[in-house]
Formats: structure tokens, C-alpha cells, sequence
């Protein structure tokens, strides 16, 4: 992979890290900076499943950033765009798609494949 398109990968990947940190911010200052006072349970019980249904959300994020910290530690080690199941070059369309990936898109479907298989047992 070029110098450019590590670059612009990286980029794109503290670009993603950042916006998910700056929604995790503000569904915290969300949830702290109001009282939860409703005289109507059914207004409650919905207030708490919004609730419920953001944090889900912010724990996928979570995990979102876990793999953007390690992509950007590939890149850094200069292994990025390589596929860790067969070593070929993962395409710069499915980077650009998924930049977390570690996966080309043969290797990912053939997973996939496996996976549908061994769930249909």
C-alpha cells in the first residue's frame, strides 16, 4: 500500500474515533444533565428504553474503537491492507467500506460461509 493511502486511511480512521468519542460524550452529558421526573409510567418506561437502546449503541462504539486503535496500529506497523487469513492486499473499495477490516473480500465471504454452515448444524 502507498504512503498516500495510509495516510488518507489513517486520517479517515481518527476522523471516525473522534466523531464516535464526541456522540459517547454527549449521550453522557445527555443522561447526567437532566432528572428523570415523569408522572406517567408509560413516559418513563419509554425514556428508560430510549435509554436502554443508547447505550447498546455506545457499547457497539465501543468496540467500534477498540478495532479503529488497532487498524491504526497496523498501519503503523505497515501491515494494514493485508489480509491475516491468506496475506494478499485487501482492495482499497473494501478498505474504504470497512477500514477496520482485517479480512480481503474472499476470505471474509469464505468465513461467512463457514459460519452459516456450522450455524445450519
Amino acid at each position: 500500500m502507498e504512503q498516500k493511502d495510509r495516510d488518507y486511511f489513517r486520517k479517515k480512521l481518527e476522523e471516525l474515533s473522534q466523531q464516535l468519542l464526541s456522540e459517547a460524550e454527549k449521550t453522557i452529558h445527555e443522561m447526567t444533565d437532566h432528572s428523570d421526573n415523569y408522572p406517567d409510567p408509560t413516559d418513563r418506561a419509554t425514556a428508560e428504553s430510549d435509554r436502554s437502546f443508547e447505550l447498546r449503541i455506545r457499547d457497539r462504539e465501543r468496540k467500534l474503537l477498540a478495532k479503529i486503535k488497532e487498524a491504526i496500529e497496523r498501519i503503523e506497523q505497515d501491515t494494514y491492507g493485508i489480509c491475516e487469513a491468506c496475506g494478499d492486499d485487501i482492495s482499497l473499495k473494501r478498505l474504504e467500506a470497512r477500514p477496520v477490516t482485517t479480512l480481503c473480500i474472499a476470505c471474509k465471504t469464505r468465513q461467512e460461509t463457514q459460519e452459516k454452515a456450522h450455524k445450519g448444524k
